[in-house]
């Protein structure tokens, strides 16, 4: 989109990199109800090449979903299984720095998920990451976009992608490929099948409870999308998958396969009626499969016809295809996902009335500066992202009140969803927010005191560089258009071209500099001209 600001010339380099050479990656997603592992080559071109693929049925969920709490024996179940896939690794020589673990909403509700995380640290020397929603719907995302990006049908319609998990159902809704809406539903197909289980309800009642529940939740999605233009509904996830191949045959992963919801009418009683045992030895799928078969091939039908749709595009894609997507993409953010975090924090400004002229202005020297100062800063990329959002909405706690805004910033933005930002993402940007004025950081500040060293060095430092792009548009003219940084012994000299007069700036500047100076140990000199 046109009215995104393109990133600094800083990334544009890096965009233009050499071809590096093809690297071995691995991908582990510790699921409620399995732990897969994919691993691939990921050559020069970024493009990924799948090499293998393993599946180890868990039994997280159905602690995580009754008791909140992981038994000692699925711990020592899933650092089994952790050290099995650890053997493979090494045959494939994959280095721990070419590997991501993943754990999802199992782990993610879990009391004791710090105790698991620890435990398969200490058995295997793996870091675990137990991922938000937002982390999700990144990593989503990430996956489903080359698929929507081969199907320029589905660019004039409004794309539901639905996958309906073992503790959850993630919905991103996107159109012409942007992503106008993310959230994540406590329905999940083991969750029902759960539920049913302690209610003791019998074969014969069992469907019609299940959907009395799936109900509540299609009419929420439902009312969150707005059905105001052709809705097309993606399903991703191994049940839909399953549908698939039984009523296609031979479908092809690697495309969207189009399926009629009348014969997904006709499969899900098939499968309803009959016992897990049943569903095993028909179908040939393992336990942990079939356990959750039903519920979630029954959410899906209800989510199509509370569309009133005739067809369900069903995709291959899963978790650990987003994972290696990601991984290709260098571990940073492509310059089209970054557009989609801007768009999602514009899209908060406007709700909060932001002065969206001024924002994107600052937000524009923001990421001027953050990489003319590269030298100084040593910050990888992706925080240039967190910087241009703080930028865009250091104003919006004007909304409440003009004084302590920016308190009043920090709160809004952190009880806010950006897409694309993990909650972790969010806080630093709310803390930029927190810091464009005012105080400097300190350990007794709300949020701030929580973070790690290396947390807070980021915060500093680019709460400095905030503050000097809030006083380059001190006029709110938009006048400062380009800056030069260049370092002269004790001083950093910023250079103003095609701008004669700045003694405004200037004025703006000895006031708002003290945190940079602070920050980085030297002092900032505003010169005009070129």
């Amino acid at each position: 989109m046109a009215e995104l600001s393109p990133p600094a010339a800083g990334a544009a380099n890096r965009d233009a990199s050499p071809e590096l050479p093809p690297r071995t990656v691995g991908v582990i997603d510790i699921g409620a109800t399995s732990m897969r592992m994919a691993i691939a080559e990921i050559r020069g071109d970024g493009s990924v090449h799948p090499l293998d693929a393993l599946v180890q049925p868990v039994s997280l969920g159905k602690d995580a979903f009754t008791t909140r709490r992981f038994r000692r024996s699925s711990i020592e179940e899933c650092a089994r299984v952790l050290q099995s896939y650890q053997r493979v690794l090494r045959e494939y020589g994959i280095a721990a720095d070419q590997l991501r673990v993943v754990a999802t909403s199992a782990v993610r509700e879990a009391t004791n998920r710090l105790s698991f995380l620890d435990r398969m640290y200490i058995a295997t020397g793996i870091q675990v990451e137990a991922i938000d929603e937002a982390e999700v719907h990144r990593i989503t995302y990430m996956g489903i976009q080359p698929h929507l990006d081969r199907d320029p049908a589905l660019a004039s319609a409004k794309g539901v992608v639905v996958e309906v998990g073992g503790g959850s159902t993630e919905m991103l809704v996107i159109r012409g490929g942007n992503v106008l809406f993310s959230d994540t539903y406590r329905l999940g197909s083991l969750r029902l099948a759960q539920t049913l289980r302690s209610l003791g309800a019998p074969a014969s009642k069992r469907r019609a409870l299940m959907e009395s529940q799936i109900r509540r939740t299609v009419a929420r999605i439902r009312e969150e999308v707005r059905v105001d233009t052709r809705i097309e509904l993606i399903a991703i996830g191994g049940d839909i998958r399953f549908a698939a191949r039984q009523l296609l045959g031979d479908w092809d992963p690697d495309t969207l396969a189009r399926l009629d919801v009348a014969g997904l009418q006709t499969l899900v009683p098939q499968v309803l009626r009959r016992s897990v045992d049943e569903l095993v030895q028909r179908y040939g799928i393992s336990f942990a499969e079939a356990e959750t078969l039903g519920p979630a091939l029954l959410t899906y039908l209800m989510l199509a016809r509370g569309f009133e749709l005739d067809q369900i595009l069903v995709s291959g894609t899963n978790l650990r295809d987003g994972l290696l997507h990601d991984m290709a993409a260098r571990e940073g953010w492509t310059a089209e996902f970054r557009n989609q975090i801007v768009r999602s924090a514009i899209s908060l400004g406007r709700k909060f009335e932001f002065d969206e002229t001024h924002a994107r202005h600052v937000a524009h020297l923001a990421s001027k500066l953050f990489f003319e100062l590269s030298d100084e800063h040593q910050l990888d990329h992706r925080y240039e992202v967190i910087l241009f959002v703080a930028a865009l909405l250091h104003e919006v706690g004007l909304f409440v009140n003009v004084r302590s805004n920016h308190k009043h910033a920090m709160y809004l933005i952190r009880n806010s969803e950006i897409f694309g930002l993990s909650r972790q993402d969010l806080l630093i940007v709310a803390l930029l927010a927190r810091y464009h004025r005012r105080a400097f950081p300190q350990p007794s500040h709300e949020g701030y005191g929580t973070l790690d060293r290396d947390q807070r060095v980021v915060v500093a430092k680019l709460a400095a560089i905030l503050r000097l792009a809030i006083a380059l548009d001190e006029s709110r003219s938009g006048r400062v258009k380009e800056v030069r940084c260049r370092r002269e012994r004790e001083r950093m000299v910023i250079q103003i071209p095609a701008v004669d007069d700045v003694s405004l700036e200037q004025l703006a500047m000895r006031q708002n500099a003290g945190l940079f100076e602070e920050v980085f140990g030297v002092a900032i000199l505003l010169r005009s001209g070129k």
